[in-house]
């Protein structure tokens, strides 16, 4: 997930399940091959945005090198990340 529009579709993507009530996620981060600095941005604003909704917000199943960055950056302790989309459904 880069700056543009692989992220602006991710950021419209959850502002629509939130509008529509949906408001507990688990979003999958398997098919993430890229992610730069605006990327990890945007999960954390989506993250508090869902959190702020009142709802919860997991996220599943990241690559090796993207969890690898998420960890890095010390997201971890921030956001809920598992390695399972069964993991995920369960925290939600």
């Amino acid at each position: 997930m880069m700056a543009g529009e692989t992220e602006e579709n991710f950021r419209q993507q959850v502002r629509s399940l939130t509008e529509s009530g949906r408001n507990r996620l688990a979003i999958d981060l398997a098919g993430v091959t890229e992610m730069d600095s605006w990327g990890i941005g945007s999960l954390v604003r989506q993250y508090l945005h869902v959190k702020r909704a009142g709802g919860s917000c997991v996220f599943f199943a990241p690559p090796r090198h993207v969890l690898h960055l998420l960890k890095t950056a010390k997201l971890d302790s921030i956001i809920e990340i598992v390695e399972t989309e069964q993991d995920a459904l369960s925290r939600i």
